[in-house]
């Protein structure tokens, strides 16, 4: 999920949805990227009205809306294509769908009773809840507290796969980069994995 931050620009983020959408599908241990494969809009679109709904741009204005998904197929879909199960556009952005419908993420945080709200949670409550439904630990990225401010803002919610795509724990092993990090900036702010002791903010809309 994206939220839309105030530094962001008045042509950004407009009318945000309010729910959680996809950002990417990143393999995190290949280096066998074929960066001349280009991407070709043509080949998703059967795709086309659930990529709108489920994968939008949501940092930029709509009408440059192919330019995010040229982006992750080119860093990251050329990477993914090793795997037979990802080794076409139309696959690649395929199961990236089907594993957002397939983990609900909507529909699992508000069964939790962890919905948008005034008020602060805390992240060991978010992360309990998660691993409870899933059996797995996802990995919960937040904008940290801006100065003067105490508390972060929940910003994204990664999970893992296994090469078979199966769920698994987001444990980093000592000394591993993060393959995200500075993948996403939000005005000049970047998310980072959320601190277990700040409160925690889940705004409806932030704009």
């Amino acid at each position: 999920l994206y939220f839309c931050f105030p530094q962001m620009s008045a042509n950004d983020c407009q009318d945000p949805p309010k729910y959680w959408t996809i950002h990417g599908l990143w393999p995190d241990k290949t280096e066998e990227c074929n960066r001349t494969w280009h991407f070709n809009v043509t080949e998703i679109k059967d795709l086309m009205a659930d990529m709108r709904h489920y994968w939008p741009d949501v940092l930029h204005s709509s009408l440059n809306r192919t330019q995010f998904w040229k982006h992750e197929w080119e860093k990251h879909g050329t990477c993914a294509a090793t795997l037979q199960i990802l080794n076409s556009q139309k696959k690649y952005f395929g199961k990236a769908l089907e594993l957002y419908q397939h983990i609900d993420l909507n529909s699992c945080l508000l069964k939790a009773g962890i919905k948008p709200s005034s008020s602060y949670y805390q992240m060991t409550a978010i992360k309990e809840a998660l691993t409870r439904f899933y059996g797995v630990t996802p990995k919960i990225q937040c904008l940290p507290p801006e100065e003067g401010e105490k508390a972060q803002t929940i910003g994204q919610i990664e999970f893992c796969f296994t090469k078979e795509l199966q769920l698994r724990n987001c444990t980093a092993l000592k000394g591993e980069s993060d393959p995200m990090q500075a993948d996403l900036k939000l005005g000049t702010e970047e998310l980072s994995v959320c601190s277990d002791t700040f409160p925690t903010y889940y705004p409806s809309q932030v704009q």
